[in-house]
This record gives structure tokens, sequence and C-alpha cells, in this order.
């Protein structure tokens, strides 16, 4: 939906955004390798290339770590495809049957229904935003994403520890979120 002065128009999409960048210029921030030279306004400079809007509208936000060379790497600890598989088809289930569509398709509506918080956790989640200066949008968005993680634990109410994972998921959200105390 695009709204202009007195227009709009609707272009009817539906798709899943999977992008990827470099931390920085040179691609080495953040390399246990220490490679990287960048300074912080070349960061700074490269980052600010993707719109605020733009990254308000992308829900997940991670970093993802340089793989190890090893041709024969030990395996790590956590569930294999088929577990994670079938945990996402139960958690799509659960939506199904509650709400009949996923978490990224409520409405405004659908979002109060079904996303409510308990009053200290809407409080905390209202101070989180404030603090990180968070817009409606992102907050809805974020909302959603704690849903879809309480689903993946089949718990029927969102906690506190859903949100605070979702917020993690915020750029530059990660630094500034405590669990248990709120943001700093």
């Amino acid at each position: 939906m695009i709204s202009r002065a007195r227009d709009r128009v609707s272009f009817p999409a539906r798709f899943q955004l999977v992008a990827a960048m470099n931390p920085c210029p040179c691609g080495y921030l953040g390399d246990p390798c220490a490679r990287c030279r960048c300074t912080p306004e070349q960061i700074q400079r490269y980052r600010n290339k993707l719109s605020g809007p733009l990254l308000d509208r992308i829900d997940l936000h991670l970093t993802v770590a340089r793989e190890v060379t090893a041709l024969n790497p030990v395996r790590q600890a956590g569930d294999d495809t088929p577990t994670a598989s079938a945990l996402v088809a139960e958690a799509r289930e659960r939506q199904q049957q509650r709400q009949g569509c996923a978490n990224a398709f409520l409405d405004l509506p659908g979002l109060r229904q079904h996303c409510a918080l308990s009053k200290p956790d809407e409080a905390w989640l209202e101070r989180a935003c404030e603090r990180l200066t968070l817009s409606l949008r992102a907050a809805h968005r974020l909302l959603k994403v704690a849903r879809t993680l309480a689903d993946l634990e089949r718990a029927d109410m969102i906690g506190r520890n859903h949100i605070a994972e979702a917020l993690q998921y915020r750029p530059s959200a990660s630094s500034q979120v405590d669990c248990a105390g709120g943001p700093h």
C-alpha cells in the first residue's frame, strides 16, 4: 500500500525477504582474526546506506559469524534440521488453529486479540520502545515475532522472555536491553 498526498494505491504482494550484508565495508568487523581496519565513521556511513524505514520493515536482524574452515567439522549442539522443521510446522499449525493465519499476517484487531500482554509486560515493552526509539510499526512487528517465539515454545501467552528475545532481533536493540530489568 503506497499512500502519498491524496492518493492511495494498493499493489498486492506476498513475499519473504531474506537479505544479507557485511558488517562493515571490508567485511571483517567482529571476525576473531581481527583483520578489520574500518573506522567507526566508515562503518556508520556503510550502514547508513540502508534507510531507517526499510530496516523498520525487516522483522529479524541476525549476525552470523564466519564459519570455521574445517573439512570435518564437529557437530554443534542444538536441533537438527528435521527436529527444527517439525517444531516450526507445529508452531504454524498452532497459529492456523488459533487465528486462521500466520502471525506475520495478523491485522491490528488480530494483533490486539492474539498478542495481548500482561499489564507489567505491556509497560515494559512501551518503555523499551521509547528508549530504543522504535516506531509503532516496529512495536507491532515485534509483538508478532514474540507471539511466534511463544508458539515455538508451545506457550499460550507471550512472556517477558519472548518480548526480550524479539527485541534482540531489532537493529541496535541487542546491546541496550536487559531481560530482567528492561531497557538500559
